[in-house]
């Protein structure tokens, strides 16, 4: 488990493919085994690999890289240990190099805040030192927040339903998202 950069807030990530690590992951933030957490990837390209597509290629380029974790149902090729008993999956392509390329490195991450579940968001990598022992590396960006000032994270869409969608969590890139899906590509909302 590591702890780095994203383009809105300090994350915690590990293999999505590494149930040991996952089970780490969620014993660190004290977090409930029901609340799911969301995978990243690379590249658009690779969502269709962890889920159910209900979007074109088109939309999905609208909205990724960035600030938005994209709803879809589960794919058989999903590790099943990851997010048990849920048939949604979260997938993040973030608006960041260095998480991009390790992702093109090691694969999908399982990708959370770095913080203890209800703690505030961090935008330094101090403000989670007291998780460092825990981490097998951290990796300093420097000071986050440029899009995401007030720590509230992606804004979480649910697009499992062809041609709507629903939003879970505002987030920092509600505004954008709605423009997207409303107003460019007609979406209806739930």
């Amino acid at each position: 488990m590591i702890g780095l950069p994203t383009d809105t807030i300090y994350g915690l990530a590990v293999s999505a493919t590494n149930d040991c690590a996952i089970k780490q992951l969620y014993d660190l933030k004290t977090r409930d085994s029901c609340k799911p957490i969301a995978i990243c990837v690379s590249d658009v390209h690779e969502i269709g690999k962890w889920c159910e597509l209900t979007v074109t290629e088109e939309l999905l380029d609208d909205l990724l890289p960035g600030a938005v974790t994209l709803v879809f149902k589960r794919s058989a090729q999903l590790n099943a240990n990851l997010n048990p008993g849920h048939e949604l999956v979260g997938i993040r392509i973030p608006d960041h190099n260095f998480i991009r390329d390790l992702c093109r490195l090691c694969g999908p991450l399982g990708l959370t805040s770095a913080n203890i579940s209800s703690e505030t968001s961090c935008l330094t990598v101090n403000e989670f030192s007291h998780l460092w022992p825990q981490l097998a590396a951290v990796f300093d960006g420097g000071q986050l927040g440029r899009c995401d000032p007030q720590r509230l994270g992606s804004t979480v869409v649910d697009l499992s339903v062809k041609n709507s969608f629903k939003i879970i969590r505002n987030g920092c890139a509600l505004n954008t998202t709605l423009e997207v899906l409303q107003n460019k590509h007609h979406f209806m909302r739930l």
